[in-house]
């Protein structure tokens, strides 16, 4: 008897499509939904797992671009440290749809709120980007002049982007409550000073994600409007959770909250795909032959055989594998790991992110 399930591909069940597939590389987890060569210029944005995409995309001889390069003088790991070469702009993690859409309606308006600069002891930082200058700067017009040179600069790298790939962190962020804007940080934390009037807590749900998404498609088109998009969801929990919730649970559903949406909107724009990061590194299914997530000894910190896992998954997906030049980039079939764990510290160094500063406040 004939019926809907008759002549389905391996892909669609789990014993040919999971259990006795390839898990090295997942034939036909991801079709792209458009090219990318290595002339395609791509942008990246996004939270702290995000900053394994634009590294991979470069050895991968991919044109990454790069609106504000580092000072000839700065070293590697000072460049790093102040933010350089991080992403594709110099604004530091994006956790959040709402961050993302606020900074490009800035970039598209021109506009720099003076209002928004924190002290942190003698010195200022932006608030919107309160890590890229560690020590701060010294007057308020030296934060407002660097911010205005950010938004001009992001603006003319967005002006030549073919390919924007953002990865969506959070669905908690602290918001000001006067004018609605958030902030990437706490207030408080890194810099500035917490004010339980001023500042208010949001989880943000579906549907503000996916109003959010939709904003930034349209924002996006206002620089290049044959720009395309790559959505994938970070796969490392939260931090910590400003929720009533136990931060298992507040990490479960931020994460399927961000993937429902991601994948919603993809599946109704032909310009926009989504990768399955989220879901490589999280799955049991997916794991090392020991079984489980791809996870550190701290659960949280990913481990690197699983990130060249996933991204060889996509460079493979896109034709790119053979492309790449560093001896150390990501090979789908290799999954064994040099060492059996790296040190928690070792792999958090590795990524800047700015959200495991709220661990120093466990008790």
């Amino acid at each position: 008897m004939d019926h809907p399930y008759s002549d389905l591909p391996d892909k669609a069940f789990w014993r040919n499509g999971v259990v006795q597939a390839d898990r090295n590389r997942f034939p036909d987890l991801f079709t792209p939904k458009f090219d990318i060569t290595p002339d395609t210029r791509v942008a990246t944005a996004g939270s702290c797992f995000a900053q394994h995409i634009g590294r991979v995309l470069r050895q991968a001889c991919c044109t990454v671009l790069d609106a504000e390069p580092a000072p000839k003088p700065l070293t590697d790991e000072d460049a790093k440290a102040f933010g350089y070469s991080i992403f594709s702009g110099r604004y530091g993690n994006i956790y959040t749809t709402r961050q993302l859409r606020q900074m490009l309606t800035d970039i598209a308006d021109g506009f720099t709120d003076p209002r928004f600069v924190w002290t942190k002891d003698s010195a200022f930082v932006d608030a919107f980007r309160p890590t890229v200058e560690p020590i701060g700067l010294p007057s308020v017009e030296e934060v407002l002049l660097h911010r205005d040179y950010h938004l001009e600069r992001t603006s003319q790298m967005l002006r030549q982007t073919d390919v924007f790939v953002f990865t969506l962190g959070l669905t908690e962020a602290w918001e000001d409550a006067p004018t609605g804007r958030v902030f990437p940080m706490c207030p408080g934390v890194v810099a500035g000073t917490f004010d339980d009037e001023t500042h208010i807590f949001r989880n943000f749900r579906y549907g503000d994600i996916l109003e959010d998404l939709e904003a930034i498609q349209k924002l996006l088109r206002r620089f290049n409007p044959d720009m395309k998009m790559i959505l994938t969801v970070s796969p490392v929990p939260l931090t910590a959770t400003a929720t009533q919730d136990h931060v298992l649970l507040s990490t479960t559903w931020s994460k399927s909250t961000l993937r429902a949406a991601a994948g919603d909107f993809a599946a109704d724009n032909d310009d926009v795909a989504y990768f399955p990061s989220y879901e490589l590194i999280t799955s049991p299914a997916t794991g090392p032959e020991t079984g489980g997530p791809w996870f550190e000894k701290n659960l949280r910190s990913v481990r690197s055989d699983g990130v060249d896992m996933v991204m060889g998954i996509f460079l493979e997906s896109h034709g790119l594998l053979d492309q790449t030049t560093d001896t150390d980039a990501p090979d789908p079939s290799n999954t064994e790991s040099e060492n059996e764990y790296t040190s928690d510290q070792d792999e958090e160094d590795d990524l800047i992110c700015d959200e495991l500063l709220l661990q120093a406040f466990a008790k």
